[in-house]
């Protein structure tokens, strides 16, 4: 009786060991794809850091760029204004007087720059 029961239970064991071993595997690979999910959060968590900074820095450059735009119209606005009185005065003959005091001026400024140097 106690072969049969060990020719018995044998067999039982070997079925146990191999459940066993194939259940390790599974739970190892398990844990494997949960550190490699965990590794693939932290990437993504990181990846969508990296594009919210990015597009900050995109948002305040084309503010900056806005700004500047709106800044060289103004200054362009004004060089134009100037341009025109400019031509006013060269079109009038007191204009040419004048042109010519202002012409001195500069020239004697010049000179005077010149010389302290």
């Amino acid at each position: 009786m106690n072969s049969r029961r060990s020719a018995l239970f044998d067999g039982l064991e070997e079925g146990i060991n191999r459940a066993s071993a194939s259940y390790s595997t599974h739970e190892i690979s398990e844990h494997d794809n949960e550190r490699d999910m965990d590794g693939l959060q932290d990437k993504v968590t990181f990846l969508k850091r990296l594009t919210t900074d990015i597009h900050e820095e995109v948002e305040s450059q084309n503010k900056m760029l806005d700004f500047m735009g709106n800044q060289m119209d103004t200054s362009r606005g004004m060089l134009s204004g100037t341009v025109d009185r400019f031509k006013k005065v060269f079109e009038a003959k007191s204009g040419r007087s004048m042109l010519t005091v202002v012409a001195g001026f500069i020239a004697v400024f010049l000179l005077v720059y010149f010389l302290v140097k």
